[in-house]
C-alpha cells in the first residue's frame, strides 16, 4: 500500500511538473514576419507604461479608461498607415525591452531613448522625437544655476535614462531613482530633494505648470527616441521606418507635435535627416534653447485637477474586480498545493519528503517579487513564455503555497497520535484515516490562518502591475500619477482594499471563537 502511494506521488509530480513547464507556452515557432501577424489579426500591439505617463501617454481626464498622449496620436498614425488598429499594452517602463523580446506586443513606444547599450539587444526605428534634458528646481533656490551646481546636490532622475547616466557621470552627486516620472518633482516641490533632471517633455508637462518649481539653465544634451523593435523583425522595422518619413513629410507627425506643444526647431533636423538620408546622430550635442509651449498639456492637467473624483470610480472598481479575480484563483492554487506539500512532507518518503521541505524553504527565503520577475522575464530565455494572467496565478500560488504547507503541517501536528493509532486498529487504511479523521480537525484548526493569509495575498496581488497586469493598486497609481490628485484616490483606493479584506477578517475571527467554543458572533 505504501509503494503505491509513493508511486502515485511520484506520478501526481511528474504529471504537474509537465502541466506548468506546457501550459500556455508559447514555444511553437511561426514562419510568418512580424509585418505579416500584424496584417492577419488586423492590430498593431504597442507596449508602453501609462503610469505617470503624460504628455506621452496617461488616462484622459474626462474619460480615465481611455488613453491620450502624443505617442498615442503616433501609434494611431502609424496603425492607420498599416491598414490596422493600433492597441495598448500596459507594461512597466524599465521593463518595456524584456516584455518586448518575449513577445508581448509588436513595438514598444514610450520615450525609449536610442542608445548604444540598447542597440545591442533591440533595433530602433528612426527617430521620431529629438528632445534634450531639462534640470528643475525649486522656486527660491538661487545656488543652483546648470548641472554644474550640483556636486553634493540630492537629484532626481528616473532609471535607465540618459538623464540617470548624466548625473552618475558628473560625480559627486547624490543620485535619487524614481521608478516614474511623477515622484521627483513631487519630492522637489516639499523640498526632499534639491533638483529633478529628465527629458524635456517630462520637465515641460510636470515641472514648469508646477508654481514652485522652475528651470535651472537652459536644455542640454541633445538625444533622440525611437520605437523599440525585435532584433528579428527588421522587416516590420524598415516599413515603420517608410511610415515614419512619410508623416514627416506630409507634416502629420508636426500636427500631433504642435497638439501637444511639443514640436519645435530642433523637430526640423527630423526633416534634415531624411532628405540627406545620412542618419542623424546626436550624442552629447548642445544646441540653442528650445523653448516649448505647453498650453494644451497645463490645461490638461488642471481640467483633470477639477474633475469630480466620481469619475475615476468605474476604473477603480475595474482594478478592484480583477484584483479580486487575481486573488480567488490564486489563493485556490496555493490552498491545494499547500495541502499536497504538507502531506508528501508528513507522510512522504525520501527524497519527497527532502524535495517538499526544500520547496518551502526556497519559496519562503526569496522575495515574492524576484519569484514573480524569473517566471515572467526569466523563463522566456529557456523557451518557456508564459501569459501575464498565468505568471500571477503560479507566481501567487506556489509562493503562498509554502506558507499554507506550514499551517496545515501545524495543523496536522495538533491533532493527538493516538487518534491515528486507533483507526489504524479499527482496520482503516492509512490514507482513510488521513483522509476521514486527521484532514477535517487538522483543516478546522488552520481555517483562521489560511483565512488571515487570503487577506495578506490581497494586498500581495499589487505586485503583479510588474508583469503588465493593470490591477487596483497599478490602476490607482495610473490615475494619481496623471492627475496629481493622489490623496483622494488613494483614500478611495484604500477604502476598496478594505470593504475586500474586511468580510475574511470577519470570517477569520468568527473561526477562531468557534475553535474556542463560543458560538456565533464576532
Amino acid at each position: 500500500m505504501l509503494k503505491n502511494k509513493c508511486n502515485y506521488l511520484r506520478l501526481c509530480i511528474l504529471l504537474g511538473l509537465f502541466v506548468f513547464l506546457s501550459s500556455n507556452t508559447s514555444m511553437a515557432q511561426d514562419n510568418n514576419s512580424a509585418l505579416d501577424k500584424i496584417q492577419e489579426r488586423g492590430t498593431l500591439i504597442w507596449g508602453a507604461d501609462a503610469e505617470g505617463g503624460a504628455p506621452y501617454i496617461f488616462p484622459d481626464p474626462e474619460n480615465p479608461e481611455k488613453y491620450i498622449g502624443f505617442e498615442v496620436d503616433l501609434a494611431d498614425a502609424i496603425a492607420n498607415k498599416l491598414g490596422v488598429k493600433a492597441v495598448h499594452k500596459q507594461n512597466a517602463w524599465d521593463g518595456l525591452v524584456p516584455a518586448l523580446e518575449r513577445g508581448d506586443f509588436d513595438i514598444a513606444m514610450n520615450g525609449i531613448e536610442i542608445t548604444d547599450d540598447r542597440k545591442e539587444t533591440i533595433l530602433f526605428s528612426r527617430p521620431y522625437y529629438i528632445y534634450t534634458e531639462q534640470l528643475v528646481v525649486r522656486t527660491n533656490e538661487n545656488n543652483i544655476k546648470d548641472i554644474n551646481d550640483l556636486k553634493g546636490k540630492k537629484v532626481g532622475t528616473m532609471s535607465g535614462t540618459v538623464a540617470q547616466d548624466i548625473l552618475e557621470n558628473l560625480g559627486g552627486v547624490d543620485v535619487r531613482i524614481y521608478p516614474t516620472q511623477v515622484e521627483p518633482y513631487t519630492d522637489l516641490a516639499i523640498g526632499r530633494i534639491d533638483a529633478v533632471l529628465l527629458d524635456l517633455p517630462i520637465a515641460a508637462f510636470y515641472g514648469k505648470p508646477n508654481p514652485e518649481l522652475k528651470y535651472a539653465g537652459e536644455p542640454m544634451g541633445e538625444g533622440l527616441y525611437g520605437i523599440a523593435i525585435r532584433q528579428e523583425d527588421e522587416e516590420l522595422k524598415v516599413k515603420i521606418d517608410e511610415i515614419l518619413a512619410e508623416l514627416l513629410r506630409s507634416g502629420e507627425l508636426k500636427q500631433i507635435y504642435e497638439k501637444w506643444g511639443l514640436w519645435n526647431e530642433a523637430q526640423d533636423k527630423l526633416y534634415e535627416e531624411m532628405q540627406v538620408g545620412t542618419g542623424y546622430e546626436a550624442h552629447d550635442i548642445l544646441y540653442e534653447q528650445m523653448q516649448v509651449e505647453t498650453g494644451y498639456t497645463n490645461a490638461n492637467l488642471e481640467k483633470s485637477q477639477r474633475t469630480s473624483i466620481s469619475i475615476f470610480f468605474p476604473a477603480l472598481l475595474k482594478g478592484a474586480a480583477l484584483t479580486i479575480f487575481i486573488s480567488v484563483v490564486s489563493m485556490t492554487l496555493a490552498v491545494t498545493l499547500g495541502l499536497f506539500i504538507s502531506l508528501i512532507r508528513l507522510y512522504g518518503r525520501a527524497p519527497f519528503t527532502s524535495l517538499a521541505t526544500t520547496y518551502i524553504e526556497i519559496y519562503r527565503g526569496t522575495p515574492l517579487l524576484i519569484q514573480l520577475y524569473l517566471l515572467y522575464y526569466g523563463l522566456p530565455n529557456i523557451g518557456i513564455s508564459l501569459s501575464p494572467w498565468l505568471a500571477a496565478f503560479i507566481g501567487l500560488g506556489m509562493n503562498y503555497a509554502a506558507y499554507e504547507a506550514e499551517i496545515y503541517r501545524a495543523g496536522i501536528s495538533a491533532i493527538p497520535k493516538g487518534q491515528m493509532e486507533a483507526a489504524l486498529s479499527l482496520g482503516m487504511s492509512r490514507n482513510l484515516a488521513i483522509k476521514r479523521i486527521i484532514l477535517p480537525q487538522a483543516l478546522r484548526i488552520s481555517l483562521p490562518g489560511i483565512t488571515n493569509d487570503f487577506i495578506a495575498l490581497f494586498k500581495d496581488s499589487s505586485l503583479v502591475s510588474i508583469i503588465a497586469m493593470v490591477e487596483l493598486t497599478k490602476t490607482y497609481n495610473i490615475l494619481a500619477s496623471s492627475t496629481l490628485r493622489y490623496f483622494e484616490l488613494g483614500l478611495i483606493t484604500a477604502i476598496l482594499y478594505f470593504g475586500m479584506s474586511y468580510p475574511l477578517s470577519l470570517l477569520a475571527r468568527r473561526l477562531e471563537n468557534r475553535l474556542k467554543g463560543k458560538k456565533g458572533g464576532v
